[in-house]
């Protein structure tokens, strides 16, 4: 380990020359209150900037073992850290002049939800700091400019890190709440299957979004208000008593007119598998933490998935019990993405009739009656709804607008009204009285089968180049296969999607023999991230890029959607 001394010489002794002299400070420099390393330095004032890294000692840092005591406030404290830096570092962002990314300061820009990332980790042994970012070498033209880089590491930097991530010069009470809170919404979500319920909203929680593009809590909005019938309490170790709705396991039914809030409860529980940051509004909205949204997805593809539950006796004769295509339909796709949750270890589904496939969902009686049984190939999902969970205590949450078919399956009905929810069970239940529905004789399913085991790629075995690109929170690309994401709805920041292709690699790597199935796979892949964190994916020769880790059920998703995956 150098000094900083011997890193303000070298920059004195590289200036002005051609700016891959810059290559040469690469290294770790002891600075008096951190570490910088320098890890990877861009070849070129245009390319992507370079990745450094700072590393606090826990004795200076100084932060209250308190605080990082268990892993969901350790969360909770790393994800505050991570927003107070970038914050300190917007300051002083392209202060430092130059051509291409000079002067460029950055580091992961968070949203609403906590999630688990690689640009700050906090020792849980010694309270010591690592934190990542990236920093555009300054140059003029292709030439070093040393003297502005010297600011952004001895002056910029060092501001930033007094101001962010040591601990005396910090709001302390906010830091506490921030754990606090952590701590809180971590009970609930053990409380859940203790109290029988799938999810949970508490009162006043504000559920509507600034905008479509927004993510933030929308101003002047209809704070939320449980139902008399559906109201619980809860009493958290550090908010005290707290109430709420709480959604019973089950089958749930949320109706109401267009623009009554059906679609904005369900987004709130589709992203309740998360912690959400103080001030959001859906603090206290926390989901069954498997939860996964169910669509359908034209156009995906399916490799030998288990459909039989849903999707037999086909015209061309295949076997649903192994069923594969390049380009789904939209019935076939939600199928595979049920049993694919299932698979998964999904204990609650979400659905939303505006975008699930009709054919799929329900068939009314007169489609019954012109179409008969045995020409139908599709057992609609309303009557495998009740044996998902009795047979697999697999609970559904629906949302309808236009069909009533479901207030007869359904424990709970709730009417979104004006953003208001009602509790209308006992009125909806007494009005499908007068419209039976005609049964079909269904025969039970079979239990799906898992046995799937994939096997690696010979291109991504063979040991060459592999370019993995990121298409925000779209998808990926591995040279030239492109995995599409756009459909799994959960994934909530483009970093989950960027650890999803390093997940992907890492298992055609080191994991995917023929042997293991799928779910060894993925139970593999999250003991390396226990174990090691995201940077267990990451070759060391550039830096470890920006990663935030995504959910088993993402994980899943992303190797159904593979279109290389060989089994």
């Amino acid at each position: 380990m150098q000094t900083s001394t011997e890193l303000k010489n070298l920059l004195a002794r590289i200036d002005r020359r051609g700016y891959p002299a810059y290559k040469d400070t690469k290294g770790v420099y002891r600075f008096p209150e951190y570490e910088l390393s320098i890890d990877h330095v861009q070849g070129d004032p245009f390319a992507a900037p370079s990745s450094l890294s700072i590393r606090v000692p826990g004795a200076k840092a100084a932060f209250p073992p308190d605080l990082y005591r268990s892993s969901c406030r350790r969360l909770a404290l790393q994800d505050a850290l991570t927003r107070l830096f970038g914050r300190q570092a917007m300051r002083f962002s392209f202060q430092a002049k130059g051509s291409g990314h000079s002067g460029l300061i950055s580091i992961s820009r968070c949203g609403q939800e906590v999630l688990e990332r690689t640009a700050c980790r906090v020792d849980p042994t010694n309270g010591s700091i690592l934190l990542r970012l990236e920093v555009g070498f300054p140059a003029n033209g292709r030439t070093v400019n040393a003297r502005e880089l010297e600011k952004i590491l001895f002056d910029y930097l060092p501001q930033c890190v007094r101001s962010s991530l040591l601990y005396s010069n910090l709001e302390a009470d906010r830091l506490q709440k921030a754990a606090d809170l952590a701590e809180d919404q971590e009970y609930i979500r053990e409380m859940l299957p203790k109290m029988g319920l799938c999810a949970f909203v508490a009162d006043e929680s504000i559920l509507p979004r600034e905008s479509g593009v927004s993510s933030r809590p929308m101003k002047g909005a209809v704070p939320f208000r449980s139902p008399r019938e559906m109201t619980i309490a809860m009493d958290l170790p550090h908010r005290g008593k707290i109430t709420g709705m709480g959604i019973p396991k089950g089958v749930t039914l949320i109706v109401g007119g267009g623009y009554h809030g059906k679609s904005t409860l369900l987004k709130a529980l589709e992203l309740g598998v998360y912690n959400h940051i103080a001030g959001d509004g859906r603090e206290y909205v926390i989901t069954d933490r498997t939860a996964v949204k169910i669509r359908a997805e034209d156009g995906r593809s399916i490799r030998k998935t288990d459909i039989s539950m849903f999707i037999n006796d086909l015209p061309n004769g295949k076997d649903t019990r192994v069923f594969s295509t390049e380009d789904a339909s939209g019935s076939t796709s939600q199928a595979a993405n049920v049993v694919e949750a299932i698979e998964a270890g999904a204990s609650l589904l979400l659905m939303d009739e505006d975008t699930s496939a009709t054919n799929f969902m329900i068939r009314d009686e007169l489609m019954q009656r012109v179409i008969r049984r045995d020409m139908e190939p599709i057992t609609p999902f309303i009557d495998r709804v009740r044996e998902l969970y009795a047979q697999y205590g697999v609970s559904t949450i629906i949302v309808a607008g236009s069909s009533g078919a479901y207030f007869h399956t359904a424990d709970p009905i709730i009417q979104m009204d004006r953003y208001e929810p009602r509790d209308i069970t006992a009125l909806a239940k007494r009005e499908a009285e007068a419209f039976p529905l005609q049964k079909e004789t269904i025969e039970p399913a079979a239990t799906p089968g898992f046995a799937r085991k994939p096997k690696a790629s010979p291109e991504l075995q063979s040991g060459g180049r592999v370019k993995l690109k990121t298409l925000g929170r779209d998808g990926f690309s591995i040279n030239r296969e492109t995995v599409s994401l756009r459909c799994v709805e959960q994934l909530t920041d483009e970093e989950q999607t960027a650890a999803l292709g390093h997940c992907l690699l890492y298992a055609e790597k080191y994991l995917m023999d023929g042997r293991r199935d799928l779910r060894q796979v993925v139970d593999m892949l999250e003991a390396a991230i226990d174990a090691k964190g995201l940077e267990a994916f990451c070759g060391s020769s550039s830096g470890v890029p920006f990663l935030a880790r995504p959910r088993r059920q993402e994980i899943f998703a992303c190797l159904n959607r593979y279109r290389e995956l060989k089994l």
